[in-house]
Formats: C-alpha cells, sequence, structure tokens
C-alpha cells in the first residue's frame, strides 16, 4: 500500500519525522514509537498484533471501514483517537450491490451458465421487473446511502433502517423493520458488524420475508445466520441470496452454501471493485493530517463504544 499512496501523501507531511515500512518486521519495529500509524495489511492478524504494539499512537489511521479486528480496548484506553475508510468505497460497494440485484432479478447466474454449456435458452430464466418493487435497507451510513441514491435511478420504492428513525417517513429505527419485511422484494444489509448485529437475520427473519424477496449482503457474513439461511433457501423459505460476505471467508469448499439454490457468491470483492481507493484514502489522510495539527474534528472518527 506504501508504494500507492507514498507519493499522494508525502509532499504533505512538512517537518514530521515519517517512516515508511514495507514489510510486517519494519511495522511492528516502527510500532511502539508510533504516535500517528497507518498500519493497513491485508493479514488482518498480523494488523492488529502490529497495532496492539503502537502503545504511543495518538491517532490511527485505517482505509477500513470494519475496525472490528483492531484492538479497541486497548486503542480507547490509550486515548487514541482511530479515523477509518468509512465512506471511502461506498459508490463502488453500492453499485455491487446494485449488480447483484440485477443479475437476480434477470438470473444472470444461469444465463452465463448457460453459455457456457452451449445452450441457446428459449425463454429468460428471470422475469422480476425492478420499477415499482420494494427495497429495504438495513445500514443507512456511507454505504446504505448511496445504494439508496443509485436505486433512485430505477424507480423503487425505497425505506432505510438505522439505528433512530427521522422525520423521513422513509427511514426508520432498529425497533421497526422486523415487522415490516413481508412488504420488501430486497433486502439489502449493509450495517457494520457489532456485537448487536451479530445474526441479526435468522430463521424468523427470513420466515418474515417474502418468499420471492432477495437477500443482498454487502456489510459482513456475521450479521447473517448462515444455517439458516441454507435452511431458508433449500427449503424456499425466500426467493434467494447474493452475498458478498460470508462467514467464514475464505468460505470452505465443502460449505453446504456453495450449492444452496438460489444463490451467487461474489466472494467479497464489493470493496475491491474499484480504482481510486487509495487516492480518495490519501487525500482523506491528507485532510485529516491538517485538522489533526491544528486540533480540529477529523473526518470519519470511529466510536469504540459503538464498535464503528
Amino acid at each position: 500500500m506504501a508504494s500507492l499512496v507514498r507519493p499522494l501523501v508525502e509532499p504533505h507531511c512538512g517537518d514530521l519525522d515519517v517512516t515508511w515500512f514495507t514489510s510486517t518486521e519494519e511495522a511492528m519495529a516502527i510500532a511502539p514509537h508510533a504516535e500517528i500509524g497507518w498500519f493497513d495489511m491485508y493479514d488482518k492478524d498480523k494488523m492488529a498484533e502490529i497495532i496492539a504494539a503502537a502503545t504511543n499512537l495518538k491517532w490511527l489511521n485505517s482505509i477500513y471501514a470494519g475496525v472490528e479486528h483492531f484492538p479497541l480496548e486497548q486503542l480507547k484506553s490509550q486515548n487514541t483517537l482511530l479515523t477509518n475508510g468509512a465512506g471511502l468505497n461506498s459508490a463502488p460497494i453500492a453499485e455491487f450491490a446494485i449488480m447483484m440485484m440485477l443479475s437476480a432479478a434477470k438470473r444472470m447466474d444461469l444465463i452465463v451458465d448457460s453459455q457456457r454449456k452451449n445452450e441457446w435458452l428459449e425463454h429468460p430464466p428471470g422475469t422480476t421487473e425492478i420499477a415499482d418493487s420494494k427495497a429495504l435497507i438495513i445500514g443507512y451510513g456511507g454505504i446504505g446511502q448511496q445504494i439508496s441514491k443509485q436505486l433512485s435511478g430505477f424507480d423503487v420504492d425505497i425505506t432505510a433502517v438505522r439505528r433512530t428513525a427521522s422525520d423521513d417517513p422513509n427511514v426508520i429505527g432498529l425497533d421497526a423493520w422486523r415487522e415490516r419485511l413481508g412488504e420488501f422484494d430486497w433486502v439489502f444489509v449493509s450495517a457494520p458488524a457489532t456485537s448487536d448485529t451479530q445474526k441479526m437475520l435468522g430463521e424468523k427473519e427470513f420466515a418474515a420475508m417474502k418468499t420471492s424477496a432477495w437477500l443482498i449482503n454487502v456489510a459482513r457474513g456475521s450479521l447473517v445466520d448462515q444455517e439458516a439461511l441454507v435452511d431458508a433457501l433449500n427449503n424456499k423459505t425466500i426467493g434467494g441470496a447474493a452475498l458478498d460476505v460470508t462467514d467464514p471467508e475464505p468460505l470452505p469448499k465443502d460449505h453446504p452454501l456453495w450449492d444452496a439454490p438460489n444463490c451467487m457468491i461474489t466472494m467479497h470483492k464489493s470493496g475491491n471493485a474499484q480504482t481510486r481507493m487509495f487516492e480518495r484514502a490519501a487525500a482523506r489522510f491528507v485532510e485529516n493530517l491538517k485538522r489533526y495539527r491544528a486540533g480540529k474534528d477529523m473526518i470519519a472518527v470511529a466510536d469504540f463504544d459503538r464498535g464503528y
């Protein structure tokens, strides 16, 4: 990552004493002495280990929107400020979610299967029309708002869920969405992974959904009771599921979710299906650096108590 953001960040570091690392060993050596840290790595366990060693951090920056893999209690006790990647990839993740919905509506997965078999289909495998359908978006942060914005172009009736309801009748609170599940053709999940949201969709929720409704999850696999979802798909309790995320990841090759009917798995690629994330991340870091040095409020500060 350093090779991608360094040219964009370094000119703005001024008189700061900056050390760039190219290996986990170098990062571990730097961590205990750092005031400001940006230790993003693909190996989340190693990253957490390095951050745990950074006992003098005043500000930790990350491109990751989910912070469940960070040592949050330690960072909180150290009074470390954590800025995360919330919103950096909202638009491309939302685009991915819309792609999943369209693929489910027209069953693009079955069309591709037929192409691979050199079979010319006589009838379309999917005939669902998007216009005038109803969508529920569970989690109305940056990603959820982008999904709503992009759905509006398809004339979809949208209801969004966030922690507290608002004056907008189409934005409801956490206590209201379950009783309305039967209204929706599409249930999008874009909420953060916390102890409160773990397995928030399970057997009861699937039973309450329309038998034709599709679940579209671009959040975290932990928000869905996966065993209950496999049962719901096998029993045709719901219409189908389009999952960018699973629990665990990677999904074991022998997991029954792979072969569940009407299930599309996109292997957590929504956040990487973009070309400008590091540009956005670098620009945000530079802006936050200015604010940090000036003692001003910073962008995308994580709430340790809420876990996002």
